[in-house]
């Protein structure tokens, strides 16, 4: 799973501020190392449920609660992005990014501290499973994006994409961290059919400059 996994935590901390740590121990956990029964169906590799305004893919699962809806993804990539936007879009969760960014320690009890998980075990399980498998060693050499704002909830612009020869939904869709779904619905389309020249809008984050 670390080996699958830990460049795109080291990429999403580069973007977001996240520790790559941090990522890592709450997919191992969150996912049973990628091989749990919510996150083989769904690419959910963080337990994220569908809340308010969720417009993407779901799934029914049972967990604090009987058939709680979850996010679900077409690939685990994904996942990880949706995480990436999930923490750093929402204000509960805007404190940790005063941390440094491999203090990980205070980022696993900020998580618990801001209703990430019930589980009052939680931050020391996510410290855990950094430490037993030196997670923390991700969280070096990463040289964090001037453009994120501490403590600020992360705003999005819509960017225009015009599809070239050869393009695909799945490839422009990885090229923007988003999912193919998403690109669909922002855009209205019915099918997968794309031409040369078509302008396609897709949601990026927006940059301070």
């Amino acid at each position: 799973y670390i080996a699958t996994f830990s460049k795109i935590a080291h990429y999403e901390m580069k973007a977001y501020g996240i520790p790559a740590s941090i990522t890592l121990a709450q997919g191992l956990l969150e996912s049973g190392l990628g091989k749990g029964d919510l996150t083989r169906r769904t690419n959910n590799h963080f337990g994220i449920k569908c809340h308010k305004g969720w417009q993407g893919d779901y799934d029914f699962h049972d967990d604090d609660e009987k058939g709680e809806c979850f996010r679900k993804y077409n690939h685990p990539m994904y996942s990880y992005r949706d995480h990436s936007e999930f923490l750093s879009s929402r204000a509960r969760y805007a404190f940790l990014f005063n941390y440094k960014a491999n203090d990980y320690k205070r980022w696993a009890k900020g998580l618990r501290q801001a209703g990430y998980a019930t589980d009052k075990k939680y931050p020391q399980k996510l410290i855990y499973l950094i430490e037993k498998h030196r997670l923390y060693r991700f969280d070096k050499g990463v040289k964090l994006n001037s453009a994120i704002a501490s403590a600020e909830p992360k705003k999005y612009v819509s960017k225009v994409h015009v599809v070239r020869k050869g393009d695909t939904l799945y490839s422009i869709s990885r090229r923007y961290f988003i999912s193919v779904d998403e690109i669909k619905r922002i855009n209205k389309m019915n099918s997968n059919n794309l031409a040369i020249g078509q302008e396609l809008t897709v949601k990026t984050a927006q940059s301070k400059k």
